[in-house]
């Protein structure tokens, strides 16, 4: 297929898998990616399509910008209820694709990759038309105003949505970045007036040793 009409593109990808990478090691890494792919694809419905795995990332379509929003908030949902799983960061963006050999092209895949590059772990940026669909489904939505992109001459208004409560009780390992159930966390310490929670006894003895370079500023 040579094109398409307009159509849902979404990156979503692991955030500091950088840093978990490092601390547990290249295996347990890809293990971790590797179940992120199985978790995505078990949520699709006939609207969506996963595109392909980019190593700590997922390309996605959907047919409309309301299945592309269903089908953010099926994965943060089902991700959320991993246990030791990172932070999800989300790029989308809505237009016309092309379609080549089971892969796809095109200025809306590239502003797509580069509003994901926006975002922060645990972040869902999202153009005009998505946003629209998330506030008539009266999901929060919070204009950050216009962002201007290498290469791109026109800036793009950029919206971050607010699922509401899409992770369980816990917080983040410093280390890692690994989001942590409170009920499972392997460790704690206190350090300068904040309480950390680590997913495991490694992360807590290197964040020991050198509280500084983990802990908030």
């Amino acid at each position: 297929m040579n094109g398409s009409n307009a159509v849902a593109v979404l990156f979503v990808d692991l955030s500091g898998f950088t840093a978990l990478t490092e601390v547990h090691g290249d295996t347990e890494a890809a293990d971790v990616a590797e179940h992120f792919a199985e978790l995505t694809r078990a949520v699709l419905t006939s609207p969506d399509r996963l595109v392909k795995t980019i190593g700590d990332a997922v390309l996605l379509t959907s047919t409309t910008p309301t299945s592309g929003l269903e089908l953010i908030r099926r994965i943060l949902e089902t991700c959320s209820e991993a246990d030791h799983f990172p932070a999800l960061r989300v790029g989308a963006h809505v237009g016309p694709i092309v379609e080549r050999h089971d892969d796809i092209f095109g200025t809306t895949v590239n502003l797509a990759a580069r509003i994901t590059a926006a975002a922060a772990g645990g972040q869902i940026l999202t153009s005009r038309p998505i946003a629209e669909a998330a506030h008539a489904a009266g999901i929060g939505v919070l204009d950050i105003g216009l962002m201007s992109f290498r290469n791109l001459m026109t800036p793009v208004a950029l919206f971050d949505l607010d699922f509401g409560a899409t992770t369980a009780s816990g917080g983040v390992d410093p280390v890692c970045r690994m989001r942590i159930r409170t009920s499972t966390a392997a460790g704690r310490l206190h350090h300068r007036g904040t309480d950390y929670q680590f997913c495991s006894l490694a992360c807590a003895a290197a964040f020991a040793e050198d509280p500084e370079r983990f802990s908030e500023p």
